[in-house]
């Protein structure tokens, strides 16, 4: 399989509340772990607020099969209230990082999300995962980014559960 082969995943959803709420929420790595669907995030090592390209954020990760970890997570995407996106590297304890640090630790796979505004009130936010600069076997291994797509899911409905106004809640007699 080459690059061109794999195609990014995506989930959308549309979220109740304005771009801007949403994009404050998304670039605090202390909130991540509120929203995430994978269940994976443990916590934030980095608790400054994401302000750019270039920022690098560190995240407390867990997996069955890797145990506990950190993931240190470049920032390649930020354009405030409509995109926002890293590239993850292994970091303190993940398997990956050898000893004598040559092993590869940053594979070339991208988290994102794309905000766009659906009227005054709403976001149809978009949570992206491309694979297609990682090598093969890792792609092979995720099913180039498809095992992710239920999480993803899980990620924006508990982002809407963070950020939405619940429109078809009852109103307080």
């Amino acid at each position: 399989m080459t690059d061109d082969d794999c195609q990014p995943v995506a989930v959308s959803r549309r979220i109740c509340a304005p771009a801007h709420e949403i994009f404050q929420v998304l670039a605090d790595p202390v909130r991540h772990p509120e929203f995430d669907g994978s269940e994976s995030l443990r916590g934030a090592v980095s608790t400054a607020v994401i302000s750019g390209v270039g920022d690098v954020f560190v995240m407390k990760m867990y997996f069955s099969h890797l145990g506990d970890y950190e993931m240190n997570n470049h920032v390649v995407e930020y354009e405030p209230d409509r995109r926002i996106g890293w590239e993850p590297e292994a970091g303190r304890g993940h398997p990956a990082v050898a000893p004598d640090g040559s092993g590869p630790t940053r594979w070339g796979h991208r988290w994102s999300y794309q905000l766009t505004p659906d009227g005054p009130d709403a976001t149809v936010v978009t949570e992206i995962y491309d694979c297609s600069r990682a090598p093969e076997k890792e792609r092979a291994g995720m099913d180039n980014g498809n095992v992710w797509i239920e999480g993803m899911a899980e990620t924006l409905e508990r982002l809407d559960a963070l950020c939405g106004r619940q429109g078809n809640q009852p109103s307080p007699s």
